[in-house]
């Protein structure tokens, strides 16, 4: 049984795609720790062990090194990925919030507006712009017009060269609700508030222990890491005094914790040990 098929019956299927294992992976028990480049062959035995076809993993290598997410070193016959500067900095960006003891939590009444335009020229970055937005907390309230709980730091989601268009056509706003704003109902408007809870509740009844979740660290982490991502893509943090008491935001934060702390060190004892067996086949 992999590990993925471990999971609680309980939970609905998770599909996972292979570069969010692999991102999940690198931002893990990679960024910053001072490995060489690592072979082909030790990602491959990773999706393997995570139910992924060789040929799968192959071209999620190759595609990410295409994206410029991974750069490609040859030595003799093996191939050899390490993070580009520009993954660095993504998955950087993002550990503040993995790793943030209150994720789902911002200071009370405060909200960001962002109004923006699409520029004709641009429309090739339109997939890319939204999944920042969705990334920093934005939900749509109509064309053009997205808020956010709490404050976000507008210049983060459109930065770099190929967004100063849309920077240009941007503008942004710290609020707070006008007297007699029916909150909840703007919560629903903007966010599927039903979808939200029953990610929060899949986290939960996949990765709350029993008897049933073995597998090896290194592939449970990776699956740790890839759920709570989507988990913190999914649910932005909307504010708990509009919510039902029983919300579980606080339980899956506690869960992630307990189950990273748990699993990390065999984990990066797992990889040492890949690492130093792959060297020795030099």
């Amino acid at each position: 049984m992999t590990a993925e098929q471990d999971a609680s019956q309980n939970a609905r299927p998770r599909p996972r795609a292979p570069q969010q294992l692999l991102f999940s992976f690198l931002g893990s028990v990679v960024l910053d720790r001072g490995y060489p480049p690592i072979s082909s062959r030790v990602f491959l035995h990773l999706l393997g062990d995570l139910g992924v076809a060789e040929a799968a993993g192959r071209a999620t290598l190759a595609r990410m090194t295409r994206k410029g997410l991974l750069t490609r070193v040859r030595e003799g016959r093996t191939a050899r990925f390490f993070l580009s500067p520009w993954a660095e900095d993504l998955l950087r960006e993002a550990k503040p919030r993995v790793d943030s003891p209150a994720p789902f939590t911002h200071p009370n009444g405060e909200w960001t507006l962002l109004s923006y335009s699409m520029p004709e020229s641009r429309r090739d970055l339109r997939h890319q712009i939204r999944a920042r937005l969705i990334w920093a907390g934005f939900g749509g309230l109509r064309d053009g017009l997205w808020i956010a709980p709490g404050r976000v730091d507008i210049a983060t989601v459109f930065e770099g060269p190929e967004f100063a268009e849309m920077a240009e056509l941007a503008d942004g706003f710290y609020s707070v609700p006008v007297e007699g704003t029916d909150v909840p109902k703007l919560l629903h408007r903007a966010w599927d508030v039903d979808a939200i809870r029953a990610e929060h509740e899949s986290f939960l009844a996949t990765w709350t222990p029993d008897r049933r979740q073995t597998g090896r660290p290194l592939t449970r982490l990776t699956l740790l890491g890839a759920d709570w991502l989507q988990l913190l893509r999914t649910d932005p943090g909307l504010p708990a005094e509009h919510l039902p008491d029983d919300w579980p935001a606080a339980k899956s934060t506690a869960l992630y914790r307990e189950r990273f702390d748990a699993l990390e060190p065999d984990a990066t004892d797992q990889l040492r040990k890949l690492l130093d067996a792959d060297a020795g086949r030099r």
